[in-house]
């Protein structure tokens, strides 16, 4: 198993780098001015020759790109200030150094995405599983019919009407704001319980229509029919034997799922006025800012690696063939 961790461990180092460099020479390959967009409109020759000088970017292109991975790991300097690793370059729009943006908004996304996880996660799958234990019977058609009732909507949707709802008609809730759990957990949980209960109730649908589905076709398995013909009972067969074997589709879900909303859950930090990940990359394009396009870009990239090796890791642990492949 250790073994299996270091080969995708190895494997998303180097996906990394690559990605790195894609994303440097997509900017560099970029129509704007990184230079003229950080000088502003009313910018002199001289100025603009000055910031050119300071960015680096009158050098040639392969110590450009040395100085931008190398500063990923080294950290750089630039006449505002210093740069430590991990050093992404620093946004002439906010001027501040684009990691320190990115580790100021990422609580909050990290927040939205843990509490959406546990939420749909414990609902949609015990619903799921529960719809297909009791197949055929009222449990198993209202789980299955509320799921495609919810599955049709969206969260640019369903967040308005809880705003209005909870918010703004009955003032029974404040407007959704973000409070670090560390100082607040209870006003952490209050200021994003509408945002994650939003969001889970679309996942939720999807998880329960899944695990249902995986359920019923693992149920069909030889060695899940085999064990109820030795006697075993339905419940143990149940939980013992295709419980496990029906993860798979989720955990690859899943995967795709966590690294999307830590990338950036952009729609529902705007539903809902949030100043997380997704918000920093919508602001970050409007802008030109292309240094925090680039950080933000590359954070996403991390993310879905990680969590495609996770889910790798996953899939080992669920059935032991993978480690083989």
């Amino acid at each position: 198993m250790l073994q299996f961790i270091i080969r995708r461990s190895v494997g998303a180092a180097a996906t990394l780098i690559l990605i790195g460099a894609a994303t440097f020479f997509l900017f560099v390959a970029a129509p704007s001015d990184y230079a003229s967009l950080a000088c502003g409109k009313d910018c002199s020759p001289t100025r603009l020759e000055d910031i050119r000088h300071a960015l680096g970017l009158d050098q040639p292109l392969a110590q450009q790109f040395w100085e931008f991975m190398s500063g990923i790991v080294a950290g750089r300097d630039f006449p505002q200030g210093d740069c430590p690793a991990p050093c992404l370059g620093r946004s002439f729009y906010f001027n501040e150094n684009v990691w320190d943006l990115i580790v100021d908004r990422l609580p909050l996304t990290l927040s939205l995405t843990v509490g959406g996880i546990v939420c749909f996660l414990t609902v949609g799958i015990g619903a799921g599983m529960l719809a297909a234990y009791r197949r055929g019977t009222l449990v198993d058609k209202v789980a299955t019919g509320t799921s495609m009732v919810l599955s049709s909507f969206q969260i640019y949707f369903l967040g308005p009407i809880a705003l209005l709802v909870f918010v703004y008609s009955t003032g029974w809730m404040d407007d959704p704001k973000y409070v670090p759990f560390t100082q607040d957990p209870v006003g952490w949980l209050v200021g994003l319980s509408i945002p994650i209960l939003v969001m889970s109730t679309i996942f939720t649908a999807q998880y329960t229509r899944m695990s249902r589905s995986s359920m019923i076709e693992q149920l069909q398995e030889e060695h899940v029919r085999t064990a109820r013909a030795k006697g075993m009972s339905r419940k143990y067969v149940f939980f013992r034997y295709a419980w496990r074997g029906s993860l798979i589709p989720i955990v690859t879900v899943l995967g795709i799922d966590i690294s999307a909303l830590l990338g950036g859950g952009v729609v529902t930090e705007l539903t809902f006025s949030l100043q997380g990940i997704g918000r920093l990359a919508v602001d970050a394009a409007t802008n030109k800012d292309l240094p925090l396009t680039m950080g933000v870009m590359l954070v996403g990239a991390f993310f879905i690696l990680l969590m495609n090796m996770l889910v790798d890791i996953a899939y080992a642990w669920i059935d032991p063939r993978v480690r083989l492949s």
